[in-house]
């Protein structure tokens, strides 16, 4: 599936990011929201020059909140990202966060009100360069059309195994679970949406589920 993918799309070289810090408030917004809406909230944050943890700290709640308001939600999201970057400061920053192992540092993300599963794992993949595999609603979608799932709302950490145990040989899983789960979300905006478009998809001769 993934050489397929991969073949057919090409590198996506994800995430659309210019700093690890960015990568995080990106994963944190990105929640219950469309990417559309998470730009418009960082293109604020920038043009503020705001997007650094200490400045987010030092900045009025109501004021990040308005400046972050087109990715919905904004009075929740402004609490959580206020705590991930105390979480960031008082940990050393994200250099010192990239030293932790994989489990310790996934464990310490999960406690933080605010982020769950898929943010963690796309924070620790991403912004910390740490090999785990996000999972979203696009992989389960995908993997239960293509029968690797036996339903499509399958647990997260199953999914996550699944994939993971897959390429346990795999020299460089970072890069290949980066581009992996890229491709993924890019096949399923182009061609397996919620109804599929199976007439463009590189995965029918493979899919349980296709019309043609």
């Amino acid at each position: 599936v993934y050489q397929k993918l991969l073949k057919s799309y090409g590198e996506q070289n994800w995430w659309p990011a210019e700093t690890p810090f960015e990568v995080c408030v990106g994963a944190l917004l990105t929640q219950n929201t469309a990417w559309r809406n998470v730009e418009k909230a960082i293109s604020n944050l920038k043009r503020r020059k705001l997007l650094t943890p200490e400045k987010i700290l030092e900045c009025q709640k109501e004021f990040l909140e308005e400046l972050i308001r087109p990715a919905g939600f904004y009075r929740q999201k402004a609490k959580y990202l206020k705590n991930f970057c105390n979480f960031i400061i008082n940990s050393g920053g994200l250099e010192n966060l990239k030293r932790k192992e994989l489990e310790t540092l996934r464990g310490e993300l999960l406690k933080l009100k605010g982020i769950g599963k898929e943010t963690a794992d796309s924070i620790l993949l991403y912004a910390l360069e740490k090999p785990v595999f996000v999972v979203d609603a696009y992989t389960k979608r995908l993997f239960y059309r293509l029968g690797i799932l036996q339903r499509e709302k399958e647990n997260y950490e199953k999914v996550r195994e699944i994939v993971e145990v897959s390429f346990s040989c795999e020299p460089d899983r970072l890069r290949t679970f980066k581009e992996f789960h890229a491709l993924i979300v890019e096949h399923c905006k182009a061609a397996c949406r919620k109804k599929p478009l199976c007439n463009n998809c590189c995965l029918w001769k493979l899919c349980r589920y296709a019309k043609i």
